[in-house]
């Protein structure tokens, strides 16, 4: 099988690993359905996205599942479009899992299939990040990853994607610099929005303050140190006076002596004021 269809319909269930056996498969378009669970590891085994082969005539025999015939043309999502493939429809290689109810990482065996031009996950449940060495799917020229629960920064070796004309990551969880190339910084912002992300196209550059530490904030740290300023100050005042003066009444004999007979002369004169009062 070469080319696997089944699009808006109602199936449901997780991807079975039979899927992965296909050897020849080329597009694999699942798109809106219900179905669930993770992608299988094994997808790495469907070698006709590993490498480009081009079938000759006897070998295109496509089949959609909707209509039980031959296929001559097909009408496939890519960048975001729905387009018409006929004449170049050996050329393809299509992996559309998107508006379904996938969860889990996107594994790292995904990067294996370095001759897939388009892989739209969006709308569905994935997790984790982006696999760091997406750089090596030198065939992509369309990434749809929006609308999922992805986290962590955009891995730098997506920047190396020279076919890449199609991104899509807004709305997930993504974090850090948008990395720096020709292709990220050409596209329009809404393509990043939805996460907290920074630098062109964007038009939050990264060095500003860090979200929910505003001028407020800051305010608050600057009276939260004046507060300890005083309580510092207040402990610093109360030992030096008391070593200036306490201090020398211990360690001075003599001082010891004077203070004590002054403090009984200021009981005499005191009692003898309260005797007259009364």
């Amino acid at each position: 099988m070469i080319i696997l269809i089944l699009r808006s319909n109602k199936f449901h269930g997780s991807l079975p690993l039979e899927l992965c056996s296909l050897a020849s498969l080329q597009i694999l378009d699942l798109a809106d359905n219900n179905l669930f669970g993770a992608i299988p590891r094994c997808i790495k085994n469907i070698s006709a996205m590993v490498t480009m082969k081009f079938p000759t005539s006897n070998d295109m025999q496509y089949y959609n599942i909707n209509f039980y015939q031959p296929l001559e043309d097909a009408l496939l999502v890519m960048k975001g479009e729905t387009y018409e493939y006929n004449t170049i429809l050996n050329l393809v290689r299509i992996i559309d899992l998107s508006k379904n109810n996938f969860s889990g990482v996107i594994p790292i065996e995904v990067t294996n299939l370095t001759s897939l031009q388009s892989l739209n996950l969006s709308h569905n449940s994935f997790t984790g990040k982006i696999p760091a060495n997406f750089g090596v799917m030198k065939s992509l020229e369309s990434i749809d990853f929006s609308w999922n629960q992805l986290s962590g920064e955009i891995p730098q070796s997506i920047s190396t994607l020279n076919f890449l004309s199609y991104l899509n990551l807004s709305n997930n969880n993504l974090i850090g610099k948008i990395p720096i190339s020709t292709q990220l910084q050409g596209f329009d912002p809404s393509c990043f929005m939805g996460n907290e992300l920074c630098g062109s196209p964007l038009p939050k550059d990264c060095t500003s303050p860090t979200p929910g530490h505003n001028e407020n904030d800051r305010g608050k740290d600057d009276e939260e140190q004046e507060v300890d300023w005083f309580y510092v100050s207040m402990a610093l005042g109360f030992v030096v006076g008391f070593w200036s003066l306490i201090g020398p009444l211990i360690v001075n004999r003599r001082w010891r002596y004077m203070y004590c007979r002054f403090l009984d002369r200021l009981g005499d004169i005191i009692g003898s004021i309260v005797r007259k009062c009364f």
